[in-house]
């Protein structure tokens, strides 16, 4: 019998999968490496760090792994141009989502976790290059909770405080990127500190 090289690993019924139990200091430590190195345009850097999210924050099989962290890598590319074409990025993410649901039978639509994934890429570009300040946090806070909700099956409310501290992590990154992404910026170690926050909230509130 030819055994499939992407089956499904095996684990202890009744204790949380890898998606509702996962270390957040090492998961934003990775984000924000994956942050970093996106800005940079350093896109090994980025991968690196993408299969290291998957491998920990997805649980996968290493071929999946490798395959998820591909899409993610080419997806974040197509969508860095200001000219991008975000049906590309929809495309591949619901790619990435439906090697989520092969390994854990959810989310029960990769299409719509794909809109919703670039949706808060999209909403978090809008709030990033407006003129001629920063608006409300509100639009983007939503969004990414309604990410969290369908992929968790979560109340938003339930997710909104995670969505927030990561909204914080994106608007220290601005700052960054607006200053010139210099690489010993006091602002670095603030974004860092609030996705260990987002990844924390977001563990006691899916972690059942």
């Amino acid at each position: 019998m030819v055994i499939d090289r992407f089956r499904r690993p095996d684990r202890h019924a009744g204790q949380p999968g890898p998606l509702r139990s996962f270390d957040p200091l090492r998961i934003a430590d990775l984000e924000y490496r994956a942050w970093v190195g996106y800005y940079q345009r350093r896109w090994f850097s980025v991968l690196a760090a993408f299969v290291s999210l998957v491998r920990q924050g997805f649980g996968m099989s290493w071929p999946r792994t490798l395959y998820g962290s591909s899409l993610m890598l080419r997806a974040i590319q197509l969508w860095a141009p200001k000219d991008n074409d975000p049906n590309k990025c929809r495309a591949t993410m619901r790619k990435f989502y439906a090697l989520v649901k092969l390994t854990y039978g959810k989310p029960d639509s990769p299409g719509k976790a794909a809109e919703l994934e670039v949706d808060w890429w999209r909403v978090h570009r809008e709030v990033q290059y407006s003129e001629p300040a920063r608006p409300n946090d509100d639009e983007l806070v939503g969004s990414v909770a309604r990410l969290y909700s369908y992929l968790y099956g979560e109340p938003e409310e339930t997710v909104r405080a995670a969505a927030a501290h990561r909204v914080q992590a994106m608007d220290l990154s601005d700052q960054w990127v607006a200053g010139g992404c210099e690489p010993d910026s006091p602002l670095l170690p603030q974004e860092h500190a609030a996705l260990v926050r987002s990844y924390a909230a977001l563990l006691a509130a899916v972690h059942h």
